[in-house]
């Protein structure tokens, strides 16, 4: 059995407040885009991990498609299996593709041992993984709230657009980001800005981690500025960076 992990964008990212399990509220809404890893998970008659493509940095037991799996053998008697990942997403570029994996782990072991979670067990098991694991559940434009992880379907599609990524070899932990940024509560929501037209989102659909990350990265900066010289009707950083998007007119 093999699929293909997508990633993701975050479109507009409010840091509200910081709770006392040392997580922060935030509201974000969360839009799948085309570039894909390639996953593969096959029965087997012992456990093994392979993977290819970008390099993947950090302990092989602490990948998500790993941890996917023994969450799920934790509860459910499902035998060994090969599993084997080629990675096209860069990692720490705020595209979701570790989550990514990790989710579409947790579907294709369903499918795979016949285990009939529905939507709202897999997103159960998602969220014990990462905050961003549950949006790859059912993998459809979706407004993020809490730990990021209380999902509100949008009704809402991009279709008559594309989407242009830029990636930038640089890097700041997630951690670090936050560490920058200031909450603030009280703002208009992303859900009631992107009602507004498409072209006015540069004007308030705001990513609370680009103004420390840009001041710190200014080739961020400048990627972002290339794409809106170049047409984008809205561009902006995604997740806590370093890549960019730009919305274009198809």
């Amino acid at each position: 059995m093999i699929t293909f992990p997508n990633a993701k964008i975050n479109l507009g990212l409010h840091v509200l407040n910081k709770r006392e399990d040392g997580y922060h509220q935030i509201e974000t809404c969360l839009y799948p885009v085309e570039l894909c890893d390639a996953l593969e998970i096959i029965k087997s008659e012992s456990f093994s991990f392979q993977s290819t493509g970008l390099e993947i940095a950090g302990d092989v037991d602490s990948n998500l498609v790993i941890k996917a799996y023994n969450l799920i053998k934790s509860d459910y008697a499902i035998p060994p299996v090969s599993i084997y990942l080629h990675k096209l997403i860069p990692m720490g570029a705020g595209l979701g593709g570790g989550s990514s994996d990790g989710a579409f782990a947790l579907k294709m072991l369903d499918d795979l041992f016949d285990l009939k979670l529905d939507g709202d067990q897999l997103r159960k098991y998602a969220s014990q993984l990462g905050s961003d694991c549950p949006f790859f559940i059912d993998n459809t434009l979706a407004l993020a709230s809490g730990t990021g992880t209380t999902l509100q379907p949008i009704d809402e599609h991009l279709d008559e657009y594309r989407i242009e990524l830029r990636h930038l070899d640089v890097h700041m932990s997630t951690k670090e980001a936050y560490s920058l940024v200031r909450p603030t509560e009280g703002r208009k929501s992303i859900l009631d800005i992107l009602q507004v037209p498409l072209y006015l989102w540069q004007l308030e659909l705001v990513n609370d981690f680009e103004s420390p990350v840009l001041a710190r990265f200014p080739a961020i900066q400048k990627a972002k500025n290339e794409l809106i010289q170049e047409g984008a009707l809205y561009a902006a950083m995604t997740g806590s960076g370093s890549s960019v998007f730009g919305i274009f007119k198809k």
